[in-house]
């Protein structure tokens, strides 16, 4: 390995194509870089070569069918070694020559004696005890609800492990076993089916049965969405977190209601004893005055009327203080209610907008910062409790500046958008991928050591090479480079994104289009 830095020995390398008078061709530029770095050149993975082997290759038994399966999964997986293996493998199922419509019959791997007869190797007590081994775990996706299933699979069990076993009983109770186990799973797969259903029904009923309250309505739409089959243990989670979420913002709503209620239930309540006092105070008055009137009318001179007078005067100046006293009583009660009506409607639009913030960048699909967070802490504390590798790869769309200039930034977001599909497909089921910054993006890959995840990221880019986007009738060619870091024991997952941003510099510097693992 050469001692330079990357930008030293990319200079040198543009230096030796012009000394060498070569084509500035990615392949010749790899050559030399890798030759000045010192690194071993890897020649690349002939995919679409092997591929046509593949489809020429004859399927006339069950045997050749099955290993060319296995050879086109492991071309798909750029795996020399599966691809060894199933080759290897095919050429055991060859057809005896002269006769195609016979049985197929297994080719020794030597050449042998034409007279030595072909046997099957014997029915150990290894090969029953990996078929019990493999009875018994399929029993927990199988339930537990049919006794005489569970009878008829422990006798089967003990009948495989008792030493100098029947095989030919065995065989015959494995038929019988094999129909009971298909009833079995059929009944298990149609259990889930109705199950899905009648969570379906009770997400739809909720969400008509609140189309005044948005925020719940768009939660019982995302949570039907996440339980859609294809069900994988992470879209369950995230269908608990949502769940989680919902409870939540329904206990917190409830408890702002009740509060609500009961301030309103206070007011109305001081609002009728206000009105009593009032209805009192005026029937006072009306009394009064009447007297008043009374005792004016049977005065005989101004010096009896004087007094009077001023009785009036005082109950009127009474009623009046009263007056404004409930009149300011009645106006804070008003303004205590406006103020809750306030409250209660900050909350709903707070129950709206976080309802359509969710986990999601709203563009591509993807995972936002908040869904990634919580996507990394989960994978960690899986990779804590299995003790597996964890990958996580940091992507940057290149030269996405000049594509926004050129084309817009509504174009930029297709290509956006484009990626993120074309990555989604590529995936496997348990990984996740997020969306980190503008052209950036974050891949987690779960049980994938380095070396691995750098090679998922470069059929990435390869797969991104095939599918050009479509700008308009414009084919626009998306590269990008990326970082690929495994999380070390007692690393955050912050800290293993970081070394991933150095790795994807290094790959931006090297001259783009690359993945280097940190």
């Amino acid at each position: 390995m050469s001692d330079k830095k990357p930008f030293e020995i990319a200079r040198e390398t543009l230096k030796q194509l012009t000394l060498r008078k070569l084509a500035p061709t990615p392949i010749n530029y790899q050559l030399i870089y890798n030759e000045i770095a010192g690194i071993p050149l890897m020649p690349p993975f002939p995919a679409d070569a092997l591929r046509d082997i593949a489809q020429a290759l004859p399927a006339k038994t069950p045997g050749q069918q099955k290993q060319r399966g296995l050879l086109e999964y492991a071309i798909d997986r750029l795996n020399w070694d599966g691809v060894k293996a199933a080759l290897v493998a095919y050429g055991g199922f060859v057809p005896a020559l002269g006769n195609e419509s016979s049985p197929p019959v297994l080719a020794p791997a030597v050449a042998a004696a034409p007279a030595a007869p072909l046997t099957a190797p014997a029915l150990t007590a290894e090969f029953f005890g990996q078929i019990g081994r493999l009875i018994e775990y399929a029993q927990p996706a199988l339930g537990d609800d049919d006794p005489r299933f569970a009878e008829q699979t422990q006798t089967l069990l003990s009948a495989m492990r008792e030493p100098g076993a029947d095989v030919v009983a065995i065989k015959a109770a494995l038929v019988h076993y094999s129909h009971r186990l298909s009833f079995a799973a059929e009944d298990q797969a149609e259990i889930k089916k109705t199950l899905l259903k009648l969570l379906h029904l009770v997400f739809e009923n909720i969400a008509e049965l609140s189309q005044d309250e948005l925020w719940l309505k768009g939660q019982m739409e995302a949570l039907m969405a996440a339980a859609s089959p294809p069900l994988t243990l992470r879209r369950l989670d995230d269908v608990e977190q949502l769940l989680k979420d919902v409870i939540a913002k329904q206990k917190d709503a409830k408890e702002r209601s009740l509060q609500a209620q009961d301030d309103m239930r206070r007011m109305l309540a001081t609002f009728i004893d206000r009105l009593s006092e009032m209805a009192r105070s005026t029937g006072y008055f009306h009394e009064k005055l009447e007297e008043n009137a009374r005792q004016i009318e049977q005065a005989k001179s101004l010096a009896e009327i004087a007094p009077v007078l001023q009785e009036v005067v005082g109950a009127t100046r009474e009623m009046a203080r009263e007056s404004k006293t409930a009149s300011d009583q009645l106006q804070e009660m008003r303004e205590r209610a406006n103020h809750t009506d306030a409250e209660l409607a900050k909350l709903h639009q707070e129950l709206d907008r976080v309802s359509a913030q969710a986990r999601h960048d709203s563009l591509t699909g993807a995972l936002n910062r908040k869904g990634l967070d919580e996507a990394i802490d989960r994978e960690i504390s899986s990779v804590r409790r299995k003790d597996t590798p964890l990958c996580m790869a940091l992507l940057d769309i290149d030269n996405f500046k000049k594509l926004n200039d050129a084309l817009g930034h509504a174009t930029g977001d297709l290509a956006l958008a484009h990626l993120a599909t074309v990555a989604r497909e590529c995936m496997r089921p348990q990984d996740s991928l997020a969306r980190y910054g503008g052209e950036e993006f974050v891949i987690l890959l779960p049980d994938t050591p380095l070396d691995k995840g750098v090679e998922a990221m470069t059929r990435l880019q390869r797969e991104l090479t095939k599918r050009f986007f479509l700008a308009g009738t414009e084919k626009i060619l998306i590269t990008f480079s990326a970082g690929v870091a495994q999380l070390a024991a007692n690393e955050t997952g912050v800290a293993a994104i970081k070394r991933a941003d150095q790795a994807m510099y290094l790959a931006k510097r090297a001259g783009k289009n690359r993945v280097i693992g940190a």
